[in-house]
């Protein structure tokens, strides 16, 4: 899953306005921010094999710290209780803690049976990647929800307000595809390396969110 990650993000303005739409990315990309550098490091591993699904030529060998269950309610743990921190904003860190969780089940949707419960423990997953077609439709059913949930929670503070939000999402769709229709990453580093421009949406988030206004609070 990628670009679903994205929609439920964006999905997650409409419920809590006050957090901006960077921080909801952050909490919807979060287990595929942190996994790049953790396989960088050599701590995670991940193959290259062609024809292994539908979708995706990755075999995710061990990603235990990333991707487990247990690592997705710490995480979400650690970025929830965070925010509350420094926020004092009880719904909008229960909406970072569930976006977290919410990685791991769109993941297991979509994965091969290799996300694991816990490091070493039982790996599940329903394999939506073994249908090219259906993994289309949800992906993108995901992410034209949230985009236009996002739209009908904010609206543009100027120009740029608009044009950075449709730039961001169209941008978004077309990496899909390409990471769909493409060749294979050429090498585990290069794909690490890649992995790593996730934060460069994270700030764009942030970024368009300074641009555009909730309706409600507005209201």
């Amino acid at each position: 899953m990628f670009i679903g990650h994205f929609g439920l993000a964006l999905a997650a303005k409409k419920a809590a306005p006050s957090v901006s739409l960077g921080t909801l990315v952050l909490a919807a990309q979060l287990p595929d921010g942190v996994w790049p550098i953790l396989l960088l490091l050599g701590w995670e591993q991940v193959a290259i094999e062609p024809g292994i699904t539908a979708v995706t030529p990755l075999d995710f060998v061990s990603y235990p710290y990333s991707h487990s269950l247990v690592a997705a309610v710490l995480w979400a743990g650690l970025l929830a209780g965070g925010y509350y921190a420094l926020r004092r904003n009880r719904k909008g860190a229960l909406w970072l803690g569930a976006l977290v969780c919410s990685h791991w089940v769109l993941d297991f949707v979509s994965h091969r049976p290799d996300m694991p419960l816990w490091p070493d423990g039982p790996r599940v997953g329903l394999g939506l990647w073994n249908s090219l077609p259906a993994t289309l439709a949800v992906e993108f059913a995901l992410f034209a929800a949230g985009a236009w949930l996002y739209t009908s929670a904010t609206q543009a503070r100027d120009r740029w307000g608009s044009m950075l939000l449709w730039l961001f999402l169209l941008v978004l769709a077309t990496l899909y595809l390409v990471a769909v229709f493409g060749p294979p990453p050429p090498s585990v580093r290069a794909l690490g390396m890649s992995g790593l421009a996730g934060w460069f949406f994270v700030a764009w988030a942030y970024w368009i969110d300074r641009h555009r206004a909730p309706i409600a609070l507005a209201a």
